[in-house]
């Protein structure tokens, strides 16, 4: 070998001893004391008051910790990202601040509703549901109107008709 080469392999041995400057330590079994500034976490469930469990890197609790949050979370957003702060910086009291939301995913189309001054339109591609308590009205793609309720009433101060291909009774 020539005296350059012995050179390069004692510079390769420097780099390769020196690579440790960048790795990543191991994460610690402990919580840290204190939190500050944003973490992202994930959704795991909700307990029994509805209050959605999440978890974080450095949680104290490996099956989530309950947390209060600033936005609604439902059962179909189990397993999404999370932006969490912590109540005076303790890992115990995370809140959602919000949700992580994936450019590429395509939302969906909320219904649209137009208002005119003189009448609303809903439009939806599917159907239109308006529920109050035990009673509905539902409109599909179909064509079909479905009232639901446990008194239907109908009143007319003039003609009260019933128009169809075929109409029951009872």
């Amino acid at each position: 070998m020539t005296d350059g080469q012995s050179d390069w392999n004692e510079v390769q041995d420097v780099v390769v001893e020196s690579d440790a400057w960048w790795a990543t330590p191991a994460p610690s079994k402990q919580a840290p004391a204190r939190i500050d500034g944003v973490v992202i976490g994930t959704l795991v469930g909700f307990d029994g008051q509805g209050a959605p469990l999440v978890a974080f890197p450095g949680n104290p609790n490996p099956a989530g910790l309950p947390a209060r949050s600033t936005v609604g979370l439902q059962a179909g957003d189990l397993g999404c990202q999370l932006a969490l702060v912590f109540e005076n910086g303790a890992p115990a009291r995370p809140v959602v601040i919000g949700r992580i939301v994936d450019p590429q995913a395509p939302a969906a189309a909320p219904p649209v509703a137009e208002v005119d001054g003189e009448r609303v339109v809903l439009e939806a591609d599917r159907e239109i549901v308006l529920r109050c308590g035990k009673a509905s009205i539902t409109l599909t793609r179909a064509g079909k109107i479905l009232i639901r309720g446990t008194y239907v009433l109908s009143r007319s101060s003039g003609a009260n008709r019933i128009k169809g291909g075929s109409v029951q009774i009872n």
